[in-house]
């Protein structure tokens, strides 16, 4: 950021926003569930972490929502998270965003506390639900909360890498829930945070809006910005993270990247074509290694730890097949896997809608 002028004070900068006619520019806050500053968001996030967690537990009554958690997200980085409903991932956002503190443990924002407003200003997020005005029209919302920072991604060019460019007159409350959620992602960049913080961005969006969300999202992280990102949908996670941690009963299950936490998990899909009697998958199920069986037609998918003895099995059993495939796992394979291996993962349920 381009240091201000010690002899220019606060009333300055409001008297220039004013003349250019949108708002002055405000203290750090929320706004419709836009964290807001007025620190240029171009600052350097130093050699630290800009997002750190050190042993932490947050509780809700007797469930145990979060459990002595440790995670440094570093400049640069683009990191999904993961995890099953009540699995700690929105209670943990909440914590880094500074909506929550912990039981116990340390939360750092770019070094301070979170909870700080001085923390915040070059943060940028979207929760899972955001409000935005009905009445007033896409344009006028993103100058309102563009009016909060010294120096905004223009509206035209914001409006442009969301699909939203033709929406600018139209009214919030006119819009589609897709474009509604496109819209509140875009806000969440447009003060060009160096922190973004997004919780499940692109649910109800369609395949195309979902695309173009992530590339939205990669243009914005090689711009230099670091992404912290939680969703549902295993592809997206793959499509855009470079790092993955996967949460499951409050616990860190895996945190590595993409490539390493697929090795972390042992199995192989086996796939081919079953031409015995459909009741034969029956049997395939209790085979020695085999994790998982589905069927899709007349292709049969397994899940086993050991695809070469598997396929032995398969030959010297007399069961017929044609069309063998084997393959790695795939991050839903693998996510399933992690998450079914932990107990914990297994009997959180409502910690994390406890925490919304």
């Amino acid at each position: 950021m381009t240091p201000r002028s010690p002899r220019r004070g606060r009333a300055a900068v409001r008297d220039d926003a004013t003349a250019a006619g949108r708002p002055a520019p405000r203290a750090a806050g929320t706004v419709n569930g836009t964290v807001t500053g007025t620190a240029a968001a171009g600052a350097p996030a130093g050699d630290g972490p800009v997002l750190e967690a050190e042993h932490v537990t947050r509780t809700f009554g007797e469930t145990v929502a979060l459990r002595d958690v440790s995670l440094a997200v570093q400049p640069g980085e683009l990191v999904g998270l993961l995890g099953p409903n009540g699995a700690g991932k929105t209670t943990l956002l909440s914590l880094a965003t500074g909506l929550r503190k912990p039981d116990s443990g340390t939360v750092r924002l770019f070094g301070g506390d979170p909870r700080s407003a001085t923390s915040r200003v070059r943060l940028g997020t979207t929760p899972q639900e955001t409000g935005l005005p009905p009445t007033l029209t896409v344009g006028e919302v993103v100058d309102f909360i563009a009016g909060h920072y010294p120096d905004p991604m223009p509206r035209a060019e914001l409006l442009g890498r969301f699909g939203l460019a033709d929406l600018a007159r139209r009214q919030t409350g006119a819009l589609s829930g897709g474009q509604k959620r496109r819209l509140a992602v875009a806000l969440a960049v447009v003060g060009r945070p160096r922190l973004v913080v997004l919780d499940e961005p692109t649910t109800g969006l369609d395949v195309e809006g979902r695309h173009v969300l992530w590339e939205a999202l990669r243009e914005y992280h090689a711009s230099g910005a670091t992404v912290v990102v939680t969703s549902h949908y295993l592809e997206e996670i793959e499509a855009l993270a470079q790092r993955v941690v996967v949460i499951g009963g409050g616990t860190v299950l895996a945190d590595d990247s993409l490539a390493a936490v697929l090795a972390r998990v042992q199995v192989r899909r086996v796939t081919f074509q079953l031409t015995t009697p459909a009741a034969d998958v029956v049997v395939l199920d209790r085979l020695p290694g085999v994790r998982d069986v589905s069927r899709d037609g007349d292709r049969v998918h397994l899940l086993a730890a050991d695809a070469d003895a598997l396929v032995r099995t398969l030959v010297t059993g007399g069961v017929d097949f044609r069309g063998l495939e084997i393959r790695g796992a795939s991050l839903e394979e693998a996510f399933l896997a992690l998450t079914a291996e932990s107990p914990a993962a297994a009997g959180a349920a409502t910690s994390e809608e406890m925490a919304r």
